[in-house]
């Protein structure tokens, strides 16, 4: 990825961005008409330490972690973009000590993660499968039967912890499926909101819901929110689906509880670490079912993330940005 372009017009008064992570080619076609552009992977090692010694802007997505010791090498720079919704991995507070702008595409992925969630509930309640050769009558009829669903969404009970932007969205589609949808947040919220989803305290989200979809932010007190405490109030044949953040649950505590409740499921798409080694407390089990992040891998969200150039284009250019860090 260790790539430099010039815009078409460059001098010394060009603006410098490195791009340490994936963006579109769209997004990156715009920016190289505007700066100098190069292209140089968070663990390049010496190379990106050079790069952004020269640079005005950053821009990163999921796995580049903006330190103070990380902008301490960036002494020239005026704003950090994070082509993502979550700041987790950016310390904004460093940045501002610093002077530097921090920008980000608050709701990039809203409908890719919401359709993701939706697609996993369903793949769990409704297994199927498709003929790919001609069968006697007998084995149509036994597959016919050995896929009979235990349960409609519309019999079940969906707990969103945490009614944010994806967890709002994920409310109205599941209403729309005429599940009973509960939520707990930290805030409290006006019915014309929630899309449908009752308020229930966090000890009823536990112990109410067959599905519980976990929507937090990357807040430091998020952090182990998941513990086997909370584990131990969730029904025997819960599915957990998480989206949000890998850290939000303790790995372990849930694979002991994955193990002590065969009927339990956990469809896990973010990770502590990612990628995660042979060591992960979850790797192996049978009801533990591990993604790779994927719940944002649409083009249209990823297009959407890239987006964020604009804005540090804007502040490069002494204009307000449009989604500057909370």
């Amino acid at each position: 990825m260790a790539t430099a372009t010039s815009a078409a017009n460059a001098g010394s008064g060009v603006p410098r961005v490195v791009v340490s992570e994936e963006l579109s080619a769209g997004a990156l076609a715009w920016l190289r008409e505007r700066a100098l552009v190069e292209c140089v992977r968070f663990d390049a090692g010496a190379a990106f330490d050079e790069a952004l010694g020269r640079a005005d802007a950053l821009i990163v997505r999921t796995y580049t972690k903006v330190t103070a010791e990380l902008l301490g090498k960036g002494p020239r720079l005026k704003v950090v973009g994070r082509a993502g919704v979550g700041l987790d991995s950016i310390d904004v507070g460093a940045c501002r000590a610093r002077g530097v702008e921090v920008v980000y595409t608050p709701d990039a992925n809203t409908v890719a993660v919401s359709e993701y969630v939706l697609a996993l509930v369903l793949d769990a309640f409704r297994p199927r499968a498709f003929v790919e050769s001609v069968l006697s009558r007998a084995d149509w009829s036994g597959v016919r039967k050995e896929l009979i669903a235990p349960r409609q969404l519309s019999e079940l009970t969906l707990g969103i912890l945490g009614l944010g932007r994806i967890g709002k969205r994920v409310a109205r589609w599941a209403r729309a499926l005429d599940m009973n949808v509960i939520f707990h947040d930290l805030l409290e919220m006006p019915e014309a909101v929630r899309n449908g989803a009752r308020p229930v305290s966090r000890d009823e989200l536990l112990a109410s819901a067959d599905v519980l979809t976990i929507h937090v932010d990357g807040r430091a007190g998020n952090r182990g929110l998941v513990t086997a405490e909370w584990l131990g109030r969730m029904k025997r044949d819960v599915t957990i689906v998480n989206t949000s953040r890998g850290f939000v649950v303790e790995a372990a505590a849930l694979a002991a509880f994955l193990r002590g409740n065969p009927g339990a499921r956990a469809i896990l798409d973010v990770h502590e670490p990612e990628p995660f080694g042979e060591e992960y407390p979850l790797l192996g089990l049978p009801n533990a079912y591990l993604a790779a992040h994927l719940a944002a891998c649409t083009r249209a969200a990823q297009e959407n993330m890239s987006s964020v150039v604009r804005d540090v284009w804007r502040v490069l250019a002494g204009e307000a940005a449009e989604f500057s860090a909370p």
